[in-house]
C-alpha cells in the first residue's frame, strides 16, 4: 500500500487510547502483539535495548539517551509515542524519521502477516493502533541493523505493546497521577503497572520518587532481583539556572568522585532529572561494555532536540508550547512561569482531552496567567472550548473563548505586547496542531 493508504488503514484501528469500552481489552493484553513478533521473526531480540516507563519525562529521558548513544557512535533506533505532527515521527533511526516509503513498505509487510494470523485463527482480534506501529518500529530497527534502540513505553508499562522487549537496562521516571481508568486511582497502583515493565536480574534506573510509589517499585526490583541505581542518590550536584530558563549542573559522582558538567538543551528543572537518568543508564551500559565516552554524554544530553516541551519558537513576545496534559507536567510548568514570567503578562491558551483532570490542572496554571484563552485541538477526543470554561473559568483571572485553534493562536499574537508570553498547553494534539501551523504561518510570511 501507499503512505497516504497505510496511514488511513492505522486510524481505521482507532487511536491507541481511543476510548475505554473500545480499546482495553485488546490493548492491555500482551497476546496481539507477541504472536505478531514471532511471526516476524522476534525482530526486537537482534538488537540491544532501553525501556523507558514512567508518568512524565519518558519521551525526554529516551530522546536523551538516543542522543547520548548516537554520539557515542552508534546507530540508533528509538521508538516513542505520541507523535506531534506526523505518524513518522514514532520510529527514528540516527534521529532522522522514517521515510513515507520505508513506512508503507514496513506496514504493508506487517498488514500481510496479520491478515494470514486472523486468517489462521491465531489472533483473535486485529492487532490495534498502537500494536502495529509496535511492531512496525521492532521490524523497522532489525532491517536497519540498528546497533542499540531505545523504546518508549507508551502506557502505563506492564500490560503495554513494548513490553515484550528484553532490555539490557530498564528506566522509570518520575510517576504522578494519569490515566487512572487504566492503570489505577492510586500512586501504589500506578508504580505497580510502571513497574511491570522491570525484567529478572535486568538493572533499572529508577528516578526521584514520592514514597509509595518508590516503595512499590523498588519492592518489584528486589523480587526480580534488578540492580536498581537511584540518580539522587549516587550523584552530587551543584545546578545552576540559566536565563532561558534551561538548567546546567556540576554532577559528581560519589563512587568515584568522577566531575563533569551538562547542560540540558531543552529548559525546566525536571529536564536535568531526565539527564540525569540517562547519566545513570550510560554508566551501566558501559559497564555492560558499551564504549560510551563522557563526552558523548555530555554532548548527547546538550544537543538533544524534543520538539513540544517547553518549546520556545518566536520571542517579543515569547511563545512556548508544551503539552503539559496532567498534574505533575502542570506543576512543573507552573514552576517554569514563576522563576522566568513572574513580571510578565502571561497568556495562557490551553486545551484537553476527556479523560484528563482538567480542574486540578487548571487549578495549578491558571493563576499564573492573565488571560486564558479556551481552545480545542481536531480530534473528537476534546472537550469542547465551552464545556472548558464551564469547568475550569474559575480558576482564572479573565478568559475568552476561542474554539478554532488557529484563530484563538491568532487572537493570542495580535493582543500580545512584545515584553508578554503565550503559553499553548493542556494537550499535545494542541501543541502539535499549532506546531505545524506556526511552521506554515512563517513560509508564508517568508514568500
Amino acid at each position: 500500500m501507499k503512505y497516504q493508504a497505510a496511514v488511513r488503514y492505522l486510524l481505521s484501528l482507532g487511536r491507541e487510547l481511543a476510548a475505554p469500552t473500545q480499546a482495553a481489552a485488546a490493548k492491555f493484553d500482551l497476546e496481539n502483539i507477541t504472536i505478531l513478533a514471532e511471526r516476524l521473526g522476534s525482530p526486537e531480540r537482534t538488537y540491544p535495548s532501553a525501556h523507558i516507563a514512567g508518568t512524565n519525562g519518558k519521551g525526554s529521558t529516551a530522546a536523551f539517551l538516543e542522543s547520548v548513544l548516537r554520539h557515542a557512535g552508534f546507530r540508533t533506533g528509538l521508538n516513542t509515542s505520541p507523535h506531534l505532527e506526523k505518524i513518522n515521527e514514532r520510529i527514528r533511526i540516527n534521529g532522522e524519521e522514517i521515510s513515507d516509503q520505508a513506512f508503507a513498505e514496513t506496514l504493508t509487510r506487517i498488514h500481510v502477516l496479520i491478515e494470514e494470523l486472523l486468517a489462521a485463527g491465531k489472533l483473535r482480534a486485529h492487532p490495534t493502533y498502537f500494536e502495529c506501529v509496535t511492531a512496525m518500529a521492532f521490524e523497522y530497527f532489525s532491517r536497519e541493523l540498528v546497533d542499540f534502540a531505545v523504546f518508549e513505553v507508551g502506557l502505563g508499562g506492564r500490560l503495554d505493546a513494548t513490553n515484550i522487549l528484553s532490555p539490557l537496562v530498564s528506566i522509570i521516571t518520575r510517576i504522578d497521577f494519569d490515566h487512572e481508568n487504566f492503570l489505577g486511582h492510586s500512586l501504589n497502583e500506578i508504580a505497580a503497572e510502571k513497574a511491570g515493565i522491570l525484567k529478572p536480574g535486568v538493572p533499572a534506573v529508577l528516578a526521584e520518587q514520592r514514597p509509595e510509589a518508590r516503595e512499590v517499585i523498588l519492592a518489584r526490583a528486589k523480587k526480580l532481583r534488578c540492580p536498581v541505581i537511584e540518580p539522587a542518590q549516587i550523584f552530587r550536584i551543584d545546578r545552576e539556572s540559566l536565563q532561558d530558563g534551561s538548567v546546567r549542573a556540576r554532577v559528581i559522582e560519589a563512587d568515584s568522585e568522577t566531575i563533569f558538567e551538562i547542560a540540558p538543551s531543552l529548559p525546566g528543572r525536571f529536564q536535568l532529572q531526565n539527564a540525569l537518568n540517562v547519566v545513570a543508564a550510560a554508566r551501566l551500559l558501559k559497564n555492560c561494555g558499551f564504549q560510551i565516552p563522557d563526552d558523548a554524554v555530555t554532548r548527547g544530553i546538550a544537543e538533544t532536540v524534543w520538539p513540544g516541551r517547553l518549546e520556545k519558537v518566536h520571542s517579543s513576545p515569547d511563545v512556548y508550547l508544551d503539552g503539559a496534559h496532567n498534574p505533575g507536567a502542570a506543576r512543573e510548568l507552573a514552576h517554569f512561569l514563576e522563576q522566568n514570567f513572574a513580571g510578565s503578562k502571561v497568556w495562557l491558551m490551553y486545551a484537553a482531552l476527556r479523560d484528563k483532570a482538567v480542574d486540578e490542572v487548571a487549578g495549578l496554571l491558571f493563576p499564573h496567567a492573565a488571560e486564558v484563552i479556551f481552545t480545542a485541538p481536531r480530534t473528537s477526543r476534546a472537550v469542547s472550548a465551552t464545556e472548558l470554561a464551564e469547568i475550569a473559568g474559575h480558576h482564572a483571572v479573565r478568559f475568552s473563548v476561542i474554539p478554532d485553534a488557529e484563530r484563538a493562536f491568532e487572537y493570542a499574537l495580535a493582543e500580545a505586547a512584545p515584553e508578554d508570553a503565550i503559553f499553548v498547553t493542556g494537550s499535545l494534539y494542541l501543541v502539535g496542531q499549532l506546531r505545524q501551523y506556526w511552521k506554515q504561518r512563517a513560509q508564508v510570511a517568508t514568500r
